[in-house]
C-alpha cells in the first residue's frame, strides 16, 4: 500500500511539473468515459481498439507452428546490415502466415508497401531510430516520406537528450510532429521511451508528454539502446498513460513466461524476436529461446 501510494504521489507530482512547464491545463482522464469520443472522435477510438490488441514480434526465418497467433505478431527486422532479400522474404512469410504487420526500417518501406499491397499485413517503420536525437522537423518530415512511401504504424524515438534536461516543451514538439502526421494519413503512433536511460520520474514525464501529443502508444526500449523491458516500467507507464493508450514492452522477452509477465503488469504488444520461441512454449513445448536481437 505504501508503495503504490509513492507512486501515487511521484505521478501526480511529475504531472503537474510537465503540464505546467507547458502551460497545458490538467487532462481530464474521463475525456471518452462519456460517449464523446464515440460521437465525435471515431478516428481516436479505431486507433484505441487496435491498441488493445496484443501482438508479439518476430525474427525472419521465426514461423509459428500455431497459425492462429500470427494475427498478434509484428514480424522484425531492423538489424541495419538486412539486404533487400531478406526485407522479401519477411513478407513473404508475413503474407503466407498472416502476421500482423512487418516492422523494419525506412528504407524498405516502399519495398515492403509492394510486396503487401492489397494484403491484410501492415507495414510498420521506425522514426529517428535508434538514438532519437534529430530534430523534430527531421522526424516530422521522415515520418511523411515514410507514409507516403506505404507505412501504416510509426514507432518514434522520442529526444532522450531532451527529456532528460527537463526541456519539456521540445520533446511535446518533437513527439507531436510525428503524432500529428501520422493521424492525417490514418496511422497509428507509437512512443519508445529508452527506459534503460531514464529514472522513474523521466518515465513519468515521458509518458504524459507522449499522452499530451496524442499517442497511440507508449514503448519501453529500441532494443539498441543496452536495456529492455521490465515489469516494474511496463506498471508504471500503464498506471501513468491509464486505458485509454496501448503500452508495448520491447527488448528482453525471450519466453512465454517473460511475456506472460509483461501482459500481467499492462502490457497491450510484446516486443519480441523471439516470436516462435513465445508461441512453441505456449502450447507446452519445450524450446531454447532466441538471443537474436531486433
Amino acid at each position: 500500500m505504501a508503495q503504490q501510494i509513492d507512486i501515487e504521489r511521484l505521478v501526480d507530482q511529475i504531472t503537474k511539473q510537465v503540464l505546467a512547464s507547458l502551460n497545458t491545463p490538467t487532462p481530464n482522464a474521463d475525456d471518452c468515459s462519456d460517449g464523446r469520443c464515440v460521437a465525435d472522435r471515431p478516428d481516436r477510438v479505431r486507433r484505441m481498439v487496435e491498441a488493445g490488441a496484443t501482438r508479439f514480434s518476430s525474427r525472419l526465418g521465426a514461423i509459428p507452428a500455431d497459425t492462429g497467433i500470427a494475427g498478434m505478431i509484428d514480424h522484425t527486422m531492423l538489424k541495419p546490415d538486412a539486404t533487400s532479400e531478406e526485407i522479401t522474404s519477411l513478407c513473404h512469410e508475413a503474407l503466407t502466415y498472416h502476421f500482423a504487420s512487418v516492422c523494419i526500417n525506412p528504407t524498405y518501406v516502399r519495398l515492403s508497401a509492394q510486396i503487401l499491397k492489397g494484403s491484410d499485413v501492415k507495414v510498420c517503420t521506425v522514426i529517428g531510430f535508434p538514438l532519437g536525437a534529430t530534430p523534430p522537423e527531421v522526424k516530422a518530415y521522415e515520418t511523411e516520406q515514410a507514409l507516403r512511401d506505404g507505412a501504416t504504424e510509426i514507432d518514434m524515438v522520442l529526444n532522450i537528450g531532451a527529456l532528460r534536461s527537463g526541456d519539456y516543451k521540445l520533446v511535446l514538439r518533437d513527439i507531436a510532429g510525428v503524432v500529428n502526421m501520422s493521424h492525417a494519413h490514418n496511422a497509428l503512433c507509437k512512443v519508445i521511451l529508452e527506459t534503460s536511460k531514464l529514472n522513474d520520474e523521466q518515465k513519468v514525464a515521458a509518458c504524459q508528454l507522449a499522452k499530451v501529443a496524442g499517442a497511440d502508444f507508449v514503448k519501453t526500449s529500441t532494443g539498441f539502446g543496452g536495456g529492455g523491458a521490465t515489469a516494474g516500467d511496463i506498471a508504471l507507464m500503464r498506471y501513468v498513460v491509464g486505458k485509454e493508450m496501448g503500452v508495448k514492452a520491447s527488448g528482453g522477452v525471450r519466453t512465454y513466461q517473460d511475456a506472460q509477465t509483461m501482459i500481467a503488469a499492462g502490457a497491450t504488444r510484446i516486443g519480441a524476436s523471439a516470436g516462435v520461441q513465445i508461441v512453441k512454449e505456449s502450447r507446452g513445448e519445450a524450446i531454447q529461446a532466441s538471443k537474436s536481437g531486433y
